[in-house]
């Protein structure tokens, strides 16, 4: 990311001289027809599609859409892993004036059912028959479905459903049409405005019902204008798909920044090959959440548990050295000489073997969000020769918000806020946001709308934080997430989560003590890297239940515990702690569909494990 990101020009219109993403679309098409676009695995075989093939399929099915109907305005859906086909409808659908969303395929049919009429949706396009099984079971309460289109047909051969047609059919359909109605898509293209909704990101819905935050064109262009600010790629560098695309993080990674700078997104073949697909892939790019870094971070440190005792030595030498190097430059004091020469060839020599494992040797730029980052994370990243960059934003700021300066990396904040907009501090230090990103409102909800953005324009993100004489901003917490405790301290329980989290232990934790005399926590435990732990040390268990149960088990949690309490001041030491015996997946109502748990599901069902570490 360029310096200088705190200077707030007037407000770009255009990305690349156009004002919608669909035109940009359209000219990227054709200006790199023949590079490539996307790349999916299928049956371990990588597949390519040019950007021409990419646009060429998208208006096929645009298309294939309005010839059922549809006029522009109308709602389509879908439902599905992240692959081609995904884009292909998404972005179709877009140049049509069509209103597109996406549902998460962690989902229960009844989730399917309030966003398929919440959203008002005509067309659905699903993954497979696992999905298509959810919307048979709710499509007679969903009064404005007309059609289902099913990508994989797997299982569905013969299928006799008048509502159903399959992916490929439609596509051949809207190829056909392309021969004489071509000008029908480019006209539609050409109606699109700055104004208008381009799709509409359902919130988690971490309290109360999922709410469709309103996407703009102008909020996707202001965004595709921004990507240089926080990325520094070249057409034909590679990035890896792999969060939901119902996400506005991964939608925006996946669909709309290729747009600026050309790079060739990869589909993994399913969720379980992630990590190996990275491998694989090598890619030039990479954004994730805390938990997919820690669980690459997992990977080192147990690997490194089972060399042999020279190899261990190396590497801690390796990682001490390069910590203090890493150090060195958050304080600002430059390396040279001998000493840089000397961290330089062991970058060569070992540490870029450690970095080819992770399959991180190509990353330009490594992005972490949306959740809070062990500082200690952080840190390692460095020490190895990455630098994990933070970066800030909401559904309702169109993802990017703020970014960490590569040349000015500050741990504890998340960088300095995007040019163009603007950031303060409003009651109880809420972030406030202002600008061309912020969404245009939740979808049928004009009061919780006006809530959520005032009169002048400020959105409300809900954070609570500070900003420091640099710019730097530093998200704490949720407002609603702050413990009070019976004493009077105000407790970001998320800072004290992130510092347990960074163990290969514990996947999740939450901290309770609202109104308590002291703090104690609910973890949820790795299930891999525990259930090895348990493999080493000859500890039995029967399930995943009795493992959380297992006294070598509770012994090594209460180790890690400790471990952070040393690191914490006194009154934010957890006192007491228990492990979730169930192993939480996103169908369960304690997750959200992004993996974020819900504190108020989990303090209400856990009730009784909590008032256990209370007893007077």
């Amino acid at each position: 990311m360029k310096s200088g990101m705190t200077s707030v020009p007037s407000q770009p219109l255009t990305a690349y001289g156009h004002d919608t993403p669909q035109k940009l679309f359209r000219a990227r098409g054709r200006e790199w027809a023949a590079h490539p676009a996307l790349r999916h695995k299928l049956k371990g075989i990588w597949s390519s599609s040019s950007w021409s093939d990419y646009y060429a399929r998208a208006r096929a099915i645009g298309l294939a859409l309005a010839d059922l109907g549809l006029e522009r305005g109308d709602a389509v859906a879908v439902l599905s892993e992240n692959r081609p086909e995904w884009l292909y409808a998404d972005m179709g659908a877009q140049c049509m004036g069509y209103l597109s969303t996406g549902i998460y395929p962690t989902s229960s049919p009844e989730q399917v059912q309030y966003i398929v009429n919440d959203a008002g949706v005509r067309v659905l396009f699903v993954e497979n028959q696992e999905q298509y099984d959810k919307i048979v079971a709710v499509r007679d309460a969903c009064p404005t479905l007309r059609r289902i289109v099913i990508v994989d047909l797997k299982g569905l051969r013969g299928l006799d459903d008048p509502m159903a047609t399959d992916f490929a059919g439609m596509l051949a359909h809207g190829e056909s049409l392309a021969r004489e109605r071509s000008p029908q898509f480019e006209q539609s293209i050409d109606a699109s405005a700055p104004e208008d909704i381009a799709f509409l990101v359902y919130t988690s819905g971490t309290t109360g019902a999922p709410k469709g935050a309103m996407i703009s064109n102008r909020n996707l262009v202001f965004q595709i204008s921004s990507v240089h600010q926080y990325l520094d790629l070249q057409r034909g560098d590679r990035s890896l798909s792999f969060l939901p695309l119902c996400h506005i993080a991964e939608r925006m990674s996946t669909v709309y920044n290729p747009l600026a700078q050309g790079q060739i997104v990869h589909f993994p073949e399913n969720a379980g090959t992630v990590f190996n697909d990275v491998r694989e892939v090598a890619p030039h790019v990479v954004f994730g959440p805390p938990r997919f870094w820690e669980k690459l971070h997992s990977q080192v440190t147990l690997y490194m548990q089972d060399a042999i005792p020279s190899a261990r030595a190396i590497y801690a030498r390796l990682l001490a050295e390069g910590a203090a190097l890493a150090q060195a430059r958050l304080e600002g004091r430059p390396v040279t000489g001998w000493r840089a020469r000397r961290y330089d060839w062991m970058q060569r020599l070992v540490l870029s073997n450690l970095r080819s494992f992770l399959g991180l040797q190509n990353v330009k730029t490594a992005l972490t969000g949306a959740a809070p980052v062990p500082p200690d994370l952080l840190r390692w990243y460095m020490a190895v020769g990455i630098d994990l960059l933070e970066s800030y934003g909401l559904t309702e700021t169109c993802g990017f918000c703020t970014a960490m300066p590569t040349e000015r990396i500050r741990i504890g904040t998340a960088g300095v806020r995007a040019a163009g907009t603007e950031i303060r501090l409003g009651a109880d230090n809420e972030i406030l946001v202002r600008g061309p990103n912020v969404f245009a409102g939740y979808w049928r909800l004009p009061e919780k709308s006006r809530e959520t953005i005032d009169e002048a324009g400020w959105l409300h993100t809900g954070d609570c934080g500070e900003i420091d004489a640099d710019g730097y901003v530093g998200i704490r917490d949720r407002l609603k997430d702050i413990i009070i405790t019976s004493g009077g301290k105000n407790i970001t329980p998320s800072n004290i989560e992130s510092h347990l989290k960074f163990s290969a232990y514990i996947s999740d934790a939450v901290v309770v003590g609202e109104g308590r005399n002291y703090l104690t926590c609910l973890i949820m435990i790795d299930q891999d890297n525990v259930a090895k732990f348990a493999q080493d040390k000859q500890v039995p268990y029967t399930d995943f239940a009795s493992m959380t149960r297992a006294p070598e088990i509770v012994q090594l949690i209460q180790s890690e515990v400790e471990q952070v309490n040393g690191r914490l001041a006194r009154v934010e030491q957890i006192k007491s702690f228990r492990i979730i015996a169930q192993l939480l997946t996103a169908e369960d109502d304690e997750l959200t569909p992004t993996m974020k748990l819900k504190r108020k599901v989990v303090a209400t069902k856990y009730a009784d494990l909590i008032a256990g570490m209370y007893p007077n």
